[in-house]
């Protein structure tokens, strides 16, 4: 059986067509971690007037010359202040006030001694001192947060100072998750044998998905059955954009879902990819829909999962990139042990701003390891041309801290 490369399969993939028109608008405290629909544009500076960022006293500055200034009154923060600041004159003004006109400095409260309406300059302060300018936080027309983020803390916080009561959010695309296989258990069922094996793979990926931005159906686990899983297939492709399957893709005898899925009317894109773990993934599309078959494997179906469907997934949010990828140093010797484009679990750590690799406490065996996934970690790709790779070699890293 010939593979596709990593590289095509991938190139494939991006050229993708996906529904990713699709949003809703939700109230700004509904939107943390939502994606956001469309740039993000101030429509004011800000601040919108010069600004007092401490309390002190509103000068101009070359009145500090004179050593004693008469103090108007205060000016507290959502004053409306209308008075002009004249030669030897100051008004006592908070932090977060419109600096009065005619005034061009703020000297702080420590700096100054107050008595009888005056104020006595103690230590002086350069001009402009502690006084935000017009448009120092952002100029009306900047994009503050560009369509395809992520909301978090800070983007909400940026939101409500632009009195975004409702965010326009992508809609979340719906992922229909299901584990194949007749030897699988469902959390809760009681093992017939021993030859019986619990499932993970539906709730990892199901918690991948969701971690991603999606909606997640869950679909839990079904036996080795051509015609129930013909159903099954059926039904979820009615109500998700992409059908996600763990197992039955191989070339075993029992291995059904390779066959299913042409039977559904779906456009198989491409049928193995030269890769490891997961050189038995199949991509279809029926219409607007998408069919993720991957292996049984637990590590098999998580990394085939990151390196497959969460691309749909980042697409039809409007998301740049499903991941980030960045260039690591390795700290030690590393052998593949395939032809194929490998992907590695691995520790990465940051010393002095730049990233390295180990593989401290990962363990070598087969593509069920799911243990490997533990502990913080990012996967190594180690490409079809490599073979040994020396401490010291630069290689790519896909981090999975964050999607």
């Amino acid at each position: 059986m010939s593979f596709l490369s990593y590289e095509s399969s991938q190139n494939m993939l991006d050229l993708l067509s996906v529904n990713a028109s699709r949003y809703e608008k939700v109230p700004l405290s509904e939107a943390l971690g939502r994606v956001l629909f469309e740039d993000m544009v101030a429509e004011y500076n800000d601040p919108q007037f010069p600004t007092a960022s401490m309390d002190g006293y509103a000068i101009c500055h070359e009145d500090m010359a004179l050593g004693e200034l008469v103090v108007l009154g205060d000016n507290p923060a959502g004053h409306d202040e209308v008075r002009t600041i004249k030669e030897g004159e100051c008004i006592k003004t908070f932090t977060g006030s419109m600096m009065p006109s005619g005034s061009d400095t703020l000297i702080q409260i420590e700096n100054v001694t107050f008595e009888d309406d005056k104020i006595t300059i103690n230590e002086e302060v350069p001009k402009g001192n502690a006084v935000r300018p017009v448009g120092e936080g952002y100029r009306a027309g900047d994009i503050l947060i560009k369509k395809g983020t992520k909301i978090g803390f800070a983007e909400i916080g940026v939101l409500a100072g632009l009195n975004c009561v409702m965010v326009k959010v992508s809609l979340k695309p719906r992922v229909a998750v299901i584990a194949t296989g007749s030897e699988i258990l469902d959390l809760g069922q009681n093992a017939q044998n021993p030859a019986q094996i619990r499932s993970s793979n539906n709730y990892t990926l199901a918690a991948l998905f969701e971690q991603a931005g999606a909606e997640v159906i869950q679909l839990g686990t079904a036996p080795d059955n051509k015609e129930e899983l013909m159903q099954t297939f059926q039904n979820a492709l009615s109500c998700a954009d992409i059908l996600v399957s763990t197992g039955g893709v191989s070339v075993g005898d029992y291995d059904f879902v390779k066959d299913i899925v042409p039977h559904l009317g779906a456009e198989v894109v491409y049928k193995g990819v030269a890769i490891k773990p997961g050189r038995h993934i199949m991509l279809a599309k029926k219409e607007q829909k998408f069919i993720v078959a991957l292996p049984g494997f637990a590590y098999s179906s998580t990394v085939t999962a990151i390196l497959y469907a969460l691309p749909l997934v980042a697409k039809m949010l409007g998301k740049a990139q499903p991941y980030k990828m960045v260039a690591a140093k390795l700290q030690e010797d590393f052998k593949k042990r395939s032809p194929f484009t490998e992907f590695t679990a691995c520790n990465v750590v940051i010393e002095d701003g730049e990233y390295f690799v180990n593989f401290e406490g990962k363990k070598v065996g087969s593509s069920a390891i799911l243990t490997n996934m533990l502990h913080n970690p990012a996967l190594m790709v180690a490409g079809e041309e490599d073979s040994f790779l020396e401490a010291g070699t630069y290689v790519n890293v896909i981090l999975l801290g964050e999607f």
